[in-house]
Parts: structure tokens; C-alpha cells; sequence
């Protein structure tokens, strides 16, 4: 594992990070199928942090809309490989995207040091006890539903009180299972279980959680929201997602994943 990277990530004095997005999977949204093979997975993944990515967030199976869920065995499948290889470096910071605690241990003991689970901890009753044996620094993400589920008809009452009061039940949960604070992060979740005005409002009301006490990842890169307000299909969407980023470092965001 590599320790150095969870210093950074999780100190709110540091300077906004970016997490780099690397898809090992056939059907992601922006991107499915580009690094299937972990030849272009590596070369996409080195080309980020020449770029300036600070975290390198692998994933295996994708949690677009509508998504359906692969097994561990298939999710470490196309991940290992390419752990392997960048797991070697010691240079780089890797997050594992991924709700399985089986596939989260494996990834921990081929150098990834960060866990960024969309579930919050929900999806395996495992996964906080493997995050708290191995020192993993843990970014909660609030998801309404599942992949598959989670875009039939989201509502909220106060969407951004909502998602607040969730990760701080979350915070809660991971400090009370021994994951120590300095290692937790929190994400609202644009996407997943939200209509494009959620995401809107969540993006101009960010500071909201900053009584949380925790950095706060933004992933907001290509997402239909933006794709709605312009007007744009997903490959022309470059513009509006660096205004949703740049507005939403302004908000008080701390890492930023594209």
C-alpha cells in the first residue's frame, strides 16, 4: 500500500487534488470500452499523472444508469492486471472504485491506499472492516437505489440537507467500525439518484457540507446533467464539466474526479 497518498488526499489544508477516472470496464458512460485492455488501461493511467492527476481511481465494473452489477471474480479479473503494473510504482496514489469488499482487500494489497465506494459502506457489510484493518482512507459517496434503480424517479424534500444528513450517518458509521477520521472524504453523489436540477442545486449549495468536517469529492466530468443544460452529447461536454468543477472547487470542493 502506498501510505503516502492518503496523507494528501484527506488533509484539509492541502491543495485541491484531482482524481484522474480509470475505466477497466466494457460499458462505462464516457469511456466504456477505451481501456479494456490493460496495456491502454496503464498507458491511460500514466498519461493522467503526466498530466497532473494527484489520485488514480481504478474501476471495474461501471456505475453508469441503469448499470447491471459483475461479480468480484470479474471485477478483480479486469483490475489485477493493471494493479500489477502501477501498483509497482511507487510514485503513484491509486483509489479502487468499487463496492465489494473482496475486490477492495486485493487492490489494497497491490497498492491502492484509498477506497471510493459509491455505496457509503452500504453494499458489503464487509467493507468497513477491510477498510479499517488496512489504514484505507474511504471516500462515502450518497447514492438514492442502486446503479440499475437509481435514476427511476429521484425526489427529495431538501435535497442538499438530505445528502448532509447522510454522510454525517455515514462519518458516524465509519468512525464508530474504527476507520480513523483523518482517512475519510465525503461525495454528494452527482449522478446517482438525482434529476439535473438536484445536481444543480447540490453544486450551488456545496458549502452545505462543509459542516461535515471532511474533504469533499466532486465527480461531475461528462455527466447527463451538463449534457441537458447545453445540449451537448457526451464527447462535446468538455466545457460544462470544467465550469461544474471550477464551480464546484469555488463551493469548497477538495477533490476533484475527471
Amino acid at each position: 500500500m502506498n501510505w503516502r497518498c492518503c496523507r494528501h488526499v484527506f488533509d484539509l489544508s492541502h491543495r485541491v487534488l484531482v482524481m484522474g477516472i480509470v475505466n477497466v470496464t466494457p460499458d462505462s458512460f464516457s469511456d466504456g470500452g477505451r481501456f479494456v485492455d490493460p496495456d491502454a488501461a496503464v498507458a491511460h493511467a500514466l498519461k493522467l499523472a503526466e498530466e497532473g492527476a494527484d489520485i488514480l481511481d481504478l474501476g471495474g465494473v461501471s456505475t453508469r444508469p441503469g448499470a447491471a452489477p459483475v461479480t468480484a471474480e470479474e471485477e478483480w479479473r479486469r483490475l489485477r492486471p493493471v494493479f500489477e503494473r502501477l501498483g509497482r510504482n511507487g510514485r503513484l496514489c491509486l483509489s479502487v472504485d468499487t463496492s465489494s469488499s473482496v475486490v477492495a482487500e486485493l487492490a489494497l494489497r497491490s497498492g491502492a491506499c484509498v477506497v471510493n465506494d459509491v455505496t457509503a459502506l452500504r453494499g458489503d457489510a464487509r467493507m468497513v472492516e477491510v477498510a479499517a484493518q488496512q489504514g484505507a482512507g474511504v471516500v462515502l459517496m450518497h447514492m438514492r437505489g442502486t446503479p440499475a434503480t437509481m435514476q427511476h424517479d429521484p425526489s427529495y424534500e431538501d435535497v442538499a440537507r438530505e445528502i448532509r444528513e447522510f454522510l454525517g450517518e455515514r462519518l458516524a458509521f465509519a468512525r464508530a467500525h474504527g476507520v480513523s477520521e483523518d482517512r475519510l472524504a465525503v461525495d454528494p453523489g452527482l449522478g446517482f439518484g438525482k434529476t439535473a436540477e438536484h445536481n444543480l442545486e447540490l453544486l450551488a449549495r456545496l458549502d452545505e457540507l462543509s459542516p461535515l468536517g471532511r474533504p469533499v469529492v466532486v465527480g461531475a466530468s461528462r455527466k447527463s446533467f451538463i449534457g441537458k443544460v447545453l445540449d451537448l452529447p457526451i464527447e462535446e461536454r468538455l466545457e460544462g464539466s470544467l465550469a461544474a468543477a471550477a464551480a464546484a472547487v469555488l463551493a469548497g470542493a477538495r477533490v476533484v474526479r475527471a
